[in-house]
């Protein structure tokens, strides 16, 4: 008991001595977890009917499940490896076994009886030194495209890569990382890269007080996260960093960009990517809290860790909430009046230029 005692002490004074940024780096060092994507080019003329479609990998290696929904379709046939693999209706949930077991990624092509089909795969991809490390494409637009996938990627940090991550990213054509975390994080936490992957850094928080202090209530730590989002949207150096990120996708090349968890400062970043080129708010939400799912036992242990009264004020500060999101959705309408208008003068990006990046990332 008194040994007990002994570590929780040790981790309060641990914790309250760090700032708020420093502390969720210490949290965000996470071990492996699983999952898998590629878009290819289709003739410009044929509609793509598909309103739903997903790639989820199971826990058994070489298993997967592979939903859709395509009003107005009789028949769609699911192809892996060249080979049908599956088959259905309009709608349809399939389990598809005994694929080869250690691929980098996972890729299935649906092709429905009429249209234009999709060239899919799980959305996480398998690393033994992140767990949140996804594509940022795979989802429907409102007038109906496809984000590509296999072109953009987010993930959290990235200094615990091994050398088989590496050669994994090499071989999915990562062309450039930019780093979005503060100089204490990358100093502490270098990134692992591959050879030949240009790295950028582009500090979001660089000018923000908000992560100074350590929050001492859930409300604090609350109001921590949506003045953080605020700050990602209107902060200079923030508006600076993800200038050079979306100038970065423009450029194409296999970009990545994260930071230390891989959910806030990342998660606005392809919120911002996926509200430009057209995906429902609806949609960019459910990517943005995926990071719940994807983080959930890194999380948990790090909570563990602490007595409960302490992890009840840090929990908000590992999760990812709608109410932070939409917080940085109404910095947006306050600061610009429109997002249109963020795009233009918080993004750098104009009417020609959100054109091209539209040619290049939908289909």
């Amino acid at each position: 008991m008194t040994h007990m005692k002994q570590q929780m002490t040790r981790v309060r004074g641990t914790v309250t001595a760090l700032s708020a940024a420093a502390f969720l780096a210490t949290l965000a060092a996470p071990a492996a977890s699983a999952h898998s994507a590629h878009a290819g080019h289709h003739a410009p003329s044929a509609r793509i009917p598909f309103t739903r479609a997903e790639v989820t990998a199971a826990a058994t290696p070489g298993t997967y499940e592979i939903t859709w929904t395509a009003p107005g379709v009789r028949h769609v046939t699911v192809k892996a490896n060249g080979r049908t693999v599956a088959s259905g209706g309009s709608t349809g949930t399939v389990k598809v076994t005994g694929l080869p077991a250690h691929v980098d990624r996972q890729w299935f092509d649906l092709t429905p009886g009429h249209g234009r089909g999709l060239h899919l795969a799980d959305r996480l991809i398998k690393l033994d030194g992140t767990v949140n490390f996804r594509d940022a494409g795979g989802y429907r637009t409102a007038d109906g495209h496809w984000v590509k996938m296999g072109e953009v990627y987010r993930s959290d940090a990235l200094d615990k890569l091994t050398a088989a991550d590496l050669a994994k990213l090499k071989r999915l054509g990562i062309g450039t990382d930019f780093d979005l975390r503060m100089a204490s994080e990358r100093a502490a936490a270098p990134d692992r890269v591959p050879s030949g992957t240009s790295y950028v850094v582009a500090d979001v928080l660089a000018g923000s007080p908000t992560y100074s202090a350590m929050p001492t209530t859930e409300a604090e730590a609350v109001a921590m996260m949506t003045d953080g989002e605020k700050f990602m949207v209107s902060g200079a150096s923030a508006k600076t960093a993800y200038r050079q990120v979306f100038s970065g996708i423009a450029d194409g090349g296999g970009v990545l960009f994260h930071c230390t968890a891989g959910k806030d400062r990342t998660g606005w970043a392809n919120a911002a990517l996926l509200t430009a080129l057209g995906v429902p708010r609806e949609t960019v939400v459910e990517d943005y809290l995926a990071s719940n799912d994807y983080r959930a036992q890194a999380n948990a242990a790090a909570l563990a860790s602490m007595p409960p009264e302490q992890a009840k004020v840090y929990k908000p500060l590992l999760d990812v909430r709608a109410e932070y999101l939409n917080s940085g959705f109404d910095e947006v309408e306050d600061a610009y009046g429109s997002f249109g208008a963020y795009e233009r003068r918080g993004l750098g990006i104009s009417p020609a230029e959100l054109r091209e990046l539209k040619r290049d990332l939908l289909v």
